[in-house]
């Protein structure tokens, strides 16, 4: 059964190599080193990933969850292969972190937590492309997050609110930006921030399980789709 699970993984390889590189002219492959490294870690999280393949039958249809945790594992298996043949000359090796930084130009990108920020900017993100909102916004929101908060407290938040509205409108206008990405993670607190965001500027929302985890395959992926 293991050999059987193997060759279908490696047999994904090949399929997610070719998928990867679409837009891309493929070159005859060179002399190189096979790094077994890589290809150990692709051929792990194909294996992961066919995990959700035999009790999804005979639909093979997905939860949300589900879903999410399989496309992480096909992205990050996507990211190994694309290294391999990058070796090999069959490819040209994309610096992720440029292009995210292209790629994100034309994103206005609100997140909830300035560490969230933090691992943006790192991974490529323009700092004045990212709007931390450490509030819903709207103030009604906030008693769904907090239903105890005393009424003294309403007026403070609201002025927070005010100041990430105008954020989010100055820099729209200073860079020109009409996309806007809510990118959180899958909790109340994220939800809530989504659905304002889609209410008051059509935004796309993605909601991860732990932001801390996104790779540069995942995010680079979020940012070509509108």
């Amino acid at each position: 059964m293991e050999d059987i699970r193997l060759k279908q993984a490696e047999k994904l390889i090949k399929i997610a190599g070719k998928a990867s590189t679409k837009n891309e002219d493929l070159k005859e492959a060179t002399s190189g080193t096979i790094n077994a490294e890589l290809f150990d870690r692709a051929l792990k999280e194909l294996i992961y990933a066919e995990d959700y393949i035999y009790p999804s039958l005979p639909s093979h249809h997905l939860s949300a969850p589900e879903a999410r945790i399989f496309t992480r594992k096909l992205l990050a298996a996507r990211e190994n292969i694309e290294n391999i043949l990058s070796d090999f000359g069959v490819m040209e090796k994309v610096n992720a972190k440029d292009q995210i930084h292209q790629l994100s130009q034309k994103w206005l990108i609100i997140t909830p937590k300035t560490s969230f920020k933090k691992i943006l900017m790192k991974m490529g993100v323009d700092v004045q492309n990212i709007i931390v909102a450490g509030v819903p916004l709207a103030s009604d929101d906030m008693k769904l997050l907090n239903p105890h908060l005393p009424e003294t407290a309403i007026k403070a938040i609201n002025k927070k609110i005010e100041h990430v509205k105008n954020d989010i409108s100055k820099k729209q206008e200073k860079l020109n930006l009409k996309n806007i990405l809510v990118l959180a993670e899958d909790d109340l607190n994220g939800e809530i921030l989504g659905k304002r965001a889609m209410e008051f500027y059509k935004a796309k929302l993605v909601l991860k399980p732990n932001l801390k985890d996104i790779n540069d395959s995942e995010l680079i992926d979020i940012l070509q789709k509108r």
